[in-house]
């Protein structure tokens, strides 16, 4: 489970500045729910390639009085929802009556809390600090500059020991047989042969997030689910930002739906509004084989609704979309939200679509076949010769452009991980592929490999040139060694 860092402070200490540094983004996810997700920034980053997710809250004073209380509502929310807590104070300003404010609160809260100060680059930092120390949080004050990047490694890396060996590498399961360059003597029949013998069983476990805004019916879906397969399930709640994992089976292959809203048991489950949380949400798609994205019919496709989907797209889980609340619409309404969808999404063409109503279990039946078909896509083994044999009937039907009046090769190309799939493609120039070529190989790939449901990965590598470095030789040069070479041809 991937651990959380807040960025906690007052306003204008830098918190953006090291969020947008930490996710190499300044487009990062802003929930925009009322009440909700306006205040609060979420983003996966990494440190020594270890995947964290990062929260940027709002700014805080301190006090309810000199501050919108719904923004502070939301940074004390995201205190709760965090591994650890970075208390950013401005070196260059001085101890406030806010830092103070913040602090006194911190010092309730059972967080790791790591008090840092910005902005410390072209000042004499020791004795710009000093005054911080009186804040209580501990015998260290953590001196950074977030524009410049200076101790921010450290910083992170100090806050995420504690979970350093818990954290792993992306699901996608990286095969490094192939990372040499190729030979033509490999024995491609074993290797296809041990593809077969790994291939995922039917008896593999499934685990099913179900993903969506509040209100969209998630725990709805869930309980029919639940309520068709007459499964007996107990609840195991983790703390309050974890998600419930709830095992069951339909058609003998076994589940473990991820839910996001919180199970409760059907005679409990009384609450309209579902709470949301969008750390749950992000660690349900992390660890989940299969996301349901559950679209509103009644509301249409909105922000929210793109940026999960950004999420699932990202961390290369295989995807099916749920469009609920189908039933009771007039055919013209029906036929504007298909358009919608076509509009809107034609760029995850490969996921299946259901319009279903949880409520009353229309179309809910057939989710379980996407479910399986995408599963199954994300986690088959594909063979050497059988990708090196699609890339030559690709180049053969489709020629790659021209560059620089340089014709690109494509030469061969070997699986480089499953779930997502992931195939490498080795050759001449071949990172200058412009992006019209690689859509039509990747979907020259999902059509010969009957892959749906999953994302596609394709990586590109250049191959070694023997002649890289060497200078060619001059004409006179050239004369020279015809001449030494001569007596050699005669014999």
């Amino acid at each position: 489970m991937l651990p959380v860092v807040a960025l906690v402070g007052r306003p204008n200490v830098g918190k953006s500045t090291l969020f947008n540094r930490l996710t190499r983004s300044r487009d990062a996810l802003v929930a925009d729910y009322p009440g909700l997700t306006r205040d609060r920034q979420y983003g996966k980053a990494e440190v020594e390639e270890h995947p964290f997710i990062v929260i940027d809250t709002g700014g805080i004073e301190g006090n309810e009085k000199g501050i919108d209380a719904l923004m502070a509502e939301q940074s004390l929310i995201a205190i709760d929802e965090a591994d650890a807590v970075l208390f950013m104070v401005d070196a260059r300003a001085g101890l406030t009556s806010a830092d103070q404010g913040i602090a006194s609160h911190l010092r309730k809260q059972d967080k790791k809390v790591f008090l840092v100060a910005n902005k410390v680059d072209g000042i004499d930092a020791d004795s710009a600090v000093a005054d911080f120390y009186s804040l209580g949080l501990g015998d260290a004050v953590h001196q950074i500059a977030a524009a410049h990047g200076r101790g921010v490694t450290q910083l992170l890396t100090l806050a995420l020991t504690p979970h350093i060996e818990e954290l792993g590498r992306p699901k996608a399961q990286e095969n490094d047989e192939f990372d040499g360059d190729y030979d033509e003597n490999i024995d491609h029949e074993a290797l296809d042969q041990k593809n077969i013998d790994e291939a995922p069983e039917e008896t593999d476990t499934i685990k099913l997030a179900i993903i969506g805004k509040p209100n969209v019916g998630k725990s709805t879906l869930t309980n029919r689910i639940l309520g068709e397969d007459r499964v007996v399930v107990f609840d195991m709640p983790g703390t309050t930002r974890d998600s419930v994992y709830i095992p069951m089976e339909h058609n003998g292959r076994p589940y473990t739906l991820i839910d996001t809203a919180g199970i409760r048991r059907r005679k409990n489950v009384t609450d309209i509004v579902e709470k949301f949380s969008v750390i749950k949400t992000l660690r349900a798609i992390e660890d989940a084989n299969v996301c349901l994205l559950i679209i509103d019919a009644q509301e249409g496709i909105s922000d929210q609704d793109l940026s999960l989907l950004g999420f699932i797209l990202e961390a290369g889980r295989s995807l099916v979309l749920a469009v609920n609340k189908w039933d009771g619409l007039d055919d013209h309404v029906k036929e504007r939200i298909k358009s919608e969808l076509d509009r809107r999404l034609g760029f995850i063409d490969f996921a299946r679509v259901h319009f279903i109503s949880a409520l009353h279990g229309t179309g809910v039946g057939h989710l379980y076949e996407s479910v399986e078909e995408a599963f199954v896509s994300a986690t088959k083994r594909i063979s050497t010769s059988m990708v090196t044999k699609i890339l030559d009937m690709a180049v053969f039907d489709h020629q790659p452009p021209m560059h620089h009046g340089r014709r690109i090769k494509l030469k061969y190309a070997h699986a480089g991980g499953y779930n997502p799939p992931i195939i490498v493609i080795h050759g001449n120039l071949a990172k200058n592929l412009p992006l019209s070529y690689k859509r039509y190989l990747m979907n020259y790939y999902r059509k010969s490999l009957k892959i749906m449901g999953t994302p596609i990965r394709i990586e590109f590598r250049e191959t070694s040139n023997p002649f890289a470095g060497k200078k060619k030789l001059t004409y006179t040069e050239q004369k020279k060694m015809a001449r030494a070479t001569q007596g050699y041809k005669k014999d």
